[in-house]
This record gives C-alpha cells, sequence and structure tokens, in this order.
C-alpha cells in the first residue's frame, strides 16, 4: 500500500458569490474535516495544505471567467506539488475545495503520462463559457481538463489536453437538460448520467471504466468526487442543489471498486460547504462513510 498523503487546497476560486461581499464557504472545508475527524479516521503519512491566491469576484476580460490569473498561478503551485508526491509513489488524498482545484491535479498527471479521469459528479461540469451564467471554472472543470475552452486555463505549462477527452468518464450527473447534456454527448468522453448508471449497474460501469483504463494501457486514473453526487436529503450543504442523487450504499459500493484498483493514482473531494452545514450532521455521516470505505481498501 502506499503512504496516503493528505492534502488541502481550500480554494473557492472556481464559484462566483453565493451573495453580494460574501466569499463561497467551501474554502472552509479542509478545516471543517479535520474538526470532523477525517484526518483521524484516514490512515496518512503527513499532512501537506497549500492556500490559494485571494479570492476575486471579478471576470476576467480575455476569458470571462472568474479568477482566471489567479485560477492558473494556483493550479501550477497545484501541479508541483502533486508531481512530486506521484513521483515518490505516494497516493495523494486531497480535499478541496471547489471543482477547480482538478486542475493542478490534471496537470501535474499529464506530466506523469497518460490518465483517465473518474469524474463522479452530480453535474457533468463538462461546459463550454458560453452557457456559464457565472463564469466559475468550478462547472466547467472536466470541459477545462480535456482541452476545451480557452488556452489560458486549457493550456497551461503547454500540456493540453491534461486529459484526453476519450479517457473521461463523467458518471452521476442529474441535472436533466438537453443544451446542458448535449455538450458532453456531443464528446469523445463516456457519460453516465445517474439514470444511466442505475440503469447499466454501478459494478457494469466501473468494470467496463476499468477494463476500459487496462486496454488503453494507462499509467492510472484519478478519482473527482463531487458531494453533490450525493441525494439531495444526505447532502444538501452545496452550492448547486439538485433533487435525487447516489444513497450512501450507492456511493460507497461505487467508490469501493474504483479504491481496490491498483490503477488509482489519487483522489479528491470536493464542494461540501461548511456553512451550509452549522451543526455537521451531514458532514459527520460523509466522514464515516468515505473513511470507512477508503480504509477497507487502502490500509
Amino acid at each position: 500500500m502506499k503512504d496516503v498523503y493528505i492534502v488541502e487546497f481550500p480554494s473557492n476560486l472556481g464559484l462566483k458569490e453565493p451573495q453580494p461581499g460574501k466569499e463561497p464557504g467551501v474554502k472552509k472545508l479542509p478545516d471543517w474535516l479535520w474538526k470532523h475527524n477525517l484526518h483521524k479516521f484516514i490512515s496518512h503519512k503527513d499532512i501537506i495544505r497549500l492556500d490559494p491566491p485571494k479570492y476575486r469576484n471579478v471576470r476576467d476580460h480575455e476569458t470571462q471567467i472568474l479568477n482566471a490569473n489567479s485560477l492558473v498561478e494556483y493550479a501550477r503551485e497545484q501541479a508541483y506539488l502533486i508531481n512530486n508526491l506521484l513521483t515518490q509513489n505516494k497516493f495523494p488524498f486531497i480535499l478541496g475545495g471547489d471543482c477547480s482545484i482538478l486542475l493542478g491535479a490534471a496537470i501535474a498527471l499529464k506530466q506523469k503520462g497518460n490518465y483517465g479521469l473518474f469524474y463522479l459528479d452530480g453535474h457533468t461540469d463538462f461546459m463550454d463559457i458560453s452557457l456559464s451564467e457565472t463564469g466559475g471554472v468550478g462547472g466547467m472543470a472536466a470541459s477545462i481538463a480535456t482541452g476545451n475552452g480557452h488556452e489560458k486555463l486549457t493550456n497551461i505549462l503547454n500540456l493540453s489536453p491534461y486529459i484526453k477527452e476519450e479517457n473521461l468518464w463523467c458518471v452521476g450527473n442529474r441535472e436533466y437538460d438537453d443544451e446542458y447534456e448535449n455538450e458532453i454527448r456531443n464528446s469523445t468522453a463516456t457519460y453516465l448520467s445517474l439514470e444511466m448508471l442505475r440503469k447499466q449497474g454501478i459494478e457494469n460501469c466501473v468494470n467496463s471504466f476499468l477494463s476500459e483504463i487496462k486496454d488503453k494501457n494507462l499509467d492510472g486514473f484519478w478519482l473527482h468526487i463531487d458531494v453533490d453526487v450525493l441525494n439531495d436529503s444526505i447532502m444538501p450543504c452545496v452550492d448547486s442543489r439538485t433533487p435525487d442523487g447516489l444513497t450512501y450504499n450507492e456511493f460507497n459500493k461505487l467508490t469501493s471498486y474504483l479504491l481496490q484498483s491498483e490503477k488509482l493514482s489519487g483522489l479528491e473531494i470536493t464542494i461540501l460547504d461548511p456553512d451550509l452545514d452549522p451543526t455537521g450532521q451531514y458532514t459527520k455521516e460523509f466522514v464515516a462513510n468515505i473513511s470507512a470505505t477508503f480504509n477497507s481498501f487502502k490500509k
């Protein structure tokens, strides 16, 4: 078993303000998870933290993206850190932060070789800036990581695409809107909405993904977990709520299959907003589930 390093990326650079003058609270997530004992429950070698540049709710003139220059700066720093861990054969267990933290990991993976991405999310995050009402990279992260969008973000260090589009699996979306879904339907990525996932079956889905990783002879894969993939009744403390979602039984089953794979190079957890869970009741349940599942296969 590789040594696990908990990596904290407390960034909200990819989200709009929830209300004027108030930053998104997701930047507090690593400290919040510490308070609720995730760091205690996950067996780890060390903890590394990288704070982001200052948040500004201003769109970049060139790209129309919020915090674009800061995101590029932060992604380069993240990539350097993650690359070092992967080079030393460590396992990064990353705590966001919003989904824009994917960029740093994706760049590091490209620097190391050819990797797949299992994008487990209640949204596709595969959207062109023209469809974005906010300009937040959090809603475009999978698209940018696969080379779609302005080169300021898609071609950092001249590494575009960080993940080949055909090696992206986008799983769990329940934002059922043709204009939104057509972006990924018309790509070469594999798309399984929540409805499609349940119809195909979790085990079949993961087996197909892992077979593809093997058949393509990829160097490994990355697991992105946006907690809004969970059912709204058990995870309402997110910035973009949608009815339905995975139960913990479904979530644990799916992640357990992925965690068993030796091809898994690291994972990231995003979007849980401590400001929206003042008592910690939803966070405690999440910590109990993710830590038990992770420890079952990564001890």
